[in-house]
């Protein structure tokens, strides 16, 4: 007789739902088993047949990081399209080859780091170009629309599981794992937790990841708000993944907790499953945890928790269920249709800025002159695949107008150093240099990819090599040899022309020149220290070396020179200009203006001076602030994957219509931007919903060349929404699309409301004549705000103001609804007292936390700060008024009668200030108060308050 098999464990029963498998899994698992699958790197438990899993592979618009693959636009080009359809498509796409790519190499991770929906509020931050939008509503737009691409719409299986970056209010690298971002609580409702929560709430997220940045004094790794908010958005266990080190940051930098045992628990216990720390080295942490459970700071209960949503991802996936899994087969890798898929983002990524007197579209025949420091490059960024193609404008352009209709000339500065000797710098040559890009063969880590030293290191001597010199702004250069390889300087300190492209985590092709006298020192950057020059060739000087070469800058050629030669041959220009993704504005660097370097400046003005007819191409991953007004024609993209210069081309060409839209504001000038680290979009009137300047380019804005009519707007109340219709008619003469903007305003608002508010958008093709009614519906929830009276959302009842156009500014229809709602009321004080952090105005406060685990307070950032709670209710009165502080200092508290009179003061301080920020105390004074006032707190010294409460 055949011994009959043992029946299969539940866990790999398919007919089971996923919850029990999990559980039963769950249950076989040793308490080191489990603790072993909260780190990134799970090993396989050999035992049960469960293999090992990685969380985090990066896909931002395309599968980085693992060697060759399709790379579409930059996020904030796929935000600038306003198509949420085609971004769909786009994770479609990026998933299916992630499956394509792990059937051959097991180290391509199916649970994708994708996107990032951190709003672009401010233009300097280094990560711009990760982000889709300064706008809630159009980043949680296009971020549900990838994240439905990448999970797929099998009702069981999902084939990737995307996880939100990077929770929350993150936009500066500028000390990003040490600077709180204070956030008053109607920020925080209105902009920045909404970015997330619809995304969360359409089902098509398995998680978030946390920044590394604090938020309200608190580092987000320990934030109460992943409990608060997050999970009570979904009923779906989702995956909360550490940032990478930020785990360690909670002791080693934030100085939060005294031991990484109790800030590893505290972390798990606010909600953190997986811990991306010490590479792939799962010790450190696991370690970590086993102790805070053996100190009583966790339970195995905690343990449970994290690990059953850490399997509940790999269920989703298939893992378990190889046979079922309808994406396990999944091939689609750099197919016909995903290269044209990048195509067609990138051209409709591209926005028209301007176009005076016609000069866009370029008729054919027409000789141009193609310049600029980006005109025939291809940038990729920090989170790009390598390329499997590549098109460059010049490219592009060359193919569309014929190679004999254009004449490049990039706008380098042809120079060569000369030592204190005079013998020149010089590459020597090479038998063969290769060509292959960095991080061709795919690196989990790419910052660990080294640079070259198979090469030989420059000499001096002999006549010299002539080097291209790029200024890429603040004096950061790249120098370039002939054979078209950027310096750069491996770990062995020797200089070499070895790079194809700068990058990498520490870039190791840019330098300064510092004066000194009359010539220079030569600062290589990646390293800090000065170029010398020895018997072996050239090196960077080693560390404490107390050595430095000094050179001559012998220039052969401006670049500008060459630029007006080309530009005046032309009939016209177009000067393609920008960024390099890893120089000046990349992620650890934020930018220090919104101008053009000025390299690139003195470009733009050779060509408009050598010949007016002359079109600015920005590819960049930021605004820039340009001198438009002196320019009949200028577009924006972003850099734009494979295909991107022959997408501008077309458009250059007149081909295909430009209708990207900026997803951001651009300003006019460095005075209009706030300060980086201030997060209170309401309070400093941010972005486009509360900017009272003048932009250089509006929210939404964008040209085509097509024209286009809005007739017969119209508006109802439906089933719980304002149903909002009107008919867009094409004018022009070529079909185009056009993308329909509905904004919405409080008339008459209780509070400081945007100037104008995206309340719904829709990209639409229409032929020339063709007509379409666009209908919008609206939910009556969403023309609220977060009344901190109440501490929730509410809509005043009144007048709403709606507008309809081309952008926000751009406005072709306006109607006034009346709408119910809910009346304010007076805050009652007199029973509940003031939450300190609940304030309707303030100046000079931030917000911070109350205790390690929840709770905010207020305090000072410079000595002084001034709180105003509006139409506080004493009742029949008070006598009395108690404050909870830490620190030292003094509460003065002031209420005023609305009829005049003598106000309610009083003034109270700690005889000495508290032991610890967290050591709070309470003090109480006469203060005599009836009626409905407005309440004002003055605080003074380094005070932190909690609360105001009256009694009597």
């Amino acid at each position: 007789m055949t011994a009959a098999m043992p029946p299969a464990p539940s866990f790999r029963d398919p007919r089971l739902p996923f919850e029990k498998r999990v559980e039963d899994l769950l249950g076989r698992l040793t308490l080191d088993e489990k603790i072993s699958l909260l780190h990134q790197f799970a090993p396989a438990v050999d035992r049960l047949g469960v293999a090992a899993f990685r969380t985090g592979q990066e896909a931002l618009h395309g599968v980085a990081w693992m060697g060759p693959a399709t790379v579409f636009p930059q996020a904030v080009g796929l935000g600038a399209t306003w198509n949420t359809d085609l971004v769909r498509r786009v994770g479609e796409a990026v998933s299916r080859e992630a499956r394509a790519m792990r059937a051959r190499d097991e180290r391509v991770g199916l649970n994708v780091w994708a996107p990032t929906v951190n709003l672009l509020r401010h233009p300097l931050w280094g990560r711009n170009e990760e982000g889709y939008s300064e706008d809630p509503r159009l980043t949680s737009a296009i971020a549900t629309a990838y994240t439905r691409g990448l999970r797929g719409d099998h009702p069981v299986y999902w084939r990737t599981a995307p996880v939100l970056k990077h929770w929350l209010a993150h936009n500066n690298e500028t000390g990003r794992d040490v600077t709180s971002s204070s956030v008053p609580p109607r920020v925080l409702h209105e902009y920045d937790l909404r970015a997330f929560e619809e995304t969360v709430r359409a089902g098509t997220a398995a998680g978030v990841m946390p920044a590394y940045n604090l938020v309200n004094g608190r580092p987000n790794h320990v934030s109460p708000y992943l409990e608060e908010h997050l999970r009570t958005w979904t009923d779906e266990p989702l995956l909360v993944c550490s940032d990478a080190g930020a785990p360690s940051n909670l002791v080693d930098s934030e100085h939060y907790f005294d031991t990484h045992e109790e800030a590893t628990a505290a972390a798990l216990r606010a909600g953190v499953d997986s811990f991306t720390d010490h590479g792939t080295d799962s010790s450190v942490m696991t370690g970590r945890i086993t102790r805070a459970l053996e100190k009583g700071l966790l339970t195995e209960a905690d343990i449970d928790r994290a690990a059953r949503r850490h399997l509940s991802v790999r269920f989703r996936l298939g893992e378990f269920d190889p046979g079922d899994d309808p994406h396990a087969r999944t091939a689609a890798f750099d197919t016909p249709a995903h290269r044209e898929l990048a195509r067609e983002a990138a051209e409709q990524a591209v926005v028209l800025l301007k176009n005076d007197d016609g000069l866009l579209p370029l008729p054919p025949g027409t000789r141009l002159a193609v310049v600029g420091l980006l005109a025939d490059e291809c940038k990729l960024d920090w989170y790009s695949g390598t390329l499997l193609h590549r098109s460059t404008p010049l490219q592009g352009l060359r193919e569309r107008f014929g190679a004999e209709h254009v004449e490049f000339a990039e706008g380098v500065d042809r120079v060569r150093l000369r030592t204190a000797d005079g013998a020149f710098l010089e590459v020597p040559a090479a038998d063969d240099a290769g060509d292959e890009a960095r991080g061709a063969q795919g690196a989990l880590d790419p910052a660990l990819l080294a640079g070259r030293t198979d090469l030989p290191p420059l000499v001096t001597g002999g006549a010299g090599t002539v080097l291209d010199l790029a200024d890429w702004g603040e004096g950061v250069l790249t120098l370039r040899a002939p054979d078209g390889r950027y310096l750069s300087a491996a770990e062995d300190g020797r200089v070499r022309a070895s790079a194809e492209q700068p990058g990498g985590w520490v870039v190791r092709e840019t330098f300064r020149l510092e004066p000194r006298g009359s010539a220079h020192v030569l600062r290589h950057l990646g390293t800090g220290r000065p170029v010398v020059a020895d018997a072996d060739g050239v090196r960077v000087a080693a560390e404490g070396e107390d050595a430095a070469e000094l050179f001559d800058v012998v220039v052969e050629e401006r670049g500008a020179d060459a630029v007006a030669r080309a530009a005046a041959r032309a009939d016209a220009v177009v000067v393609v200009a920008g960024n390099d993704p890893h120089i000046n504005g990349r992620e650890t660097e934020d930018r220090t203006t919104l101008r053009l370097p000025g390299h690139q400046r003195r470009l733009l003005h050779a060509a408009r001076t050598a010949n007016p007819r002359t079109v600015l191409a920005l590819v960049s991953s930021y605004p820039y602030a340009v001198p438009a007004e002196a320019l009949p024609a200028v577009l924006w993209t972003a850099h734009g994957g494979q295909a991107a210069g022959t997408a501008l081309a077309r458009v250059l060409a007149g081909d295909v219509s430009p209708a990207g839209r900026l997803p951001q504001t651009w300003y006019a000038d460095d005075a209009d931007l706030p300060g980086l680290l201030d997060y209170d979009v309401i309070g400093s009137r941010q972005t486009y919903l509360y900017f009272e300047g003048a932009a250089l380019f509006p929210f939404g804005h964008g040209l085509s060349y097509a024209s286009f009519s809005y007739t017969g707007l119209s508006a109802a109340v439906v089933d719980g929404s304002l149903r909002v219709s009107c008919t867009v008619t094409n004018t022009g003469e070529v079909t185009a699309d056009e993308v329909v903007q509905l904004y919405t305003r409080a008339v008459e608002p209780p509070v400081v409301r945007p100037r104008r508010e995206l309340a719904a958008h829709r990209r639409v093709r229409l032929a020339p004549g063709e007509a379409a009614e666009q209908v919008f519906d609206v939910p009556l929830p969403d023309f609220g705000f977060w009344d901190v009276a109440r501490g929730g959302r509410r809509v005043a009842p009144g007048p709403y103001e709606l507008l309809v156009g081309a952008s926000s500014e751009d406005v072709r229809l306006r109607a006034v609804v009346h709408l119910p709602g809910e009346p304010g009321a007076p805050r009652p004080v007199g029973v509940s007292g003031l939450s300190a952090a609940d304030f309707d105005e303030h100046s000079g406060a931030a917000v911070v936390d109350r205790a390690k685990t929840s709770g905010d307070a207020v305090t000072p950032v410079d000595g002084r700060a001034e709180l105003l709670y509006r139409a506080c209710d004493f009742g029949e009165g008070v006598t009395s008024v108690t404050v909870t502080v830490a620190g030292g200092g003094t509460v003065e508290v002031t209420a005023a009668p609305a009829s005049g009179g003598a106000p309610a003061t009083a003034t109270l301080s700690p005889a000495a200030p508290t032991a610890g920020p967290y050591d709070h105390t309470t003090l109480t004074a006469p203060f005599t108060a009836s009626g409905v006032r407005d309440v004002r707190v003055t605080l003074r010294g380094e005070l932190r308050l909690a609360e105001v409460r009256f009694t009597g």
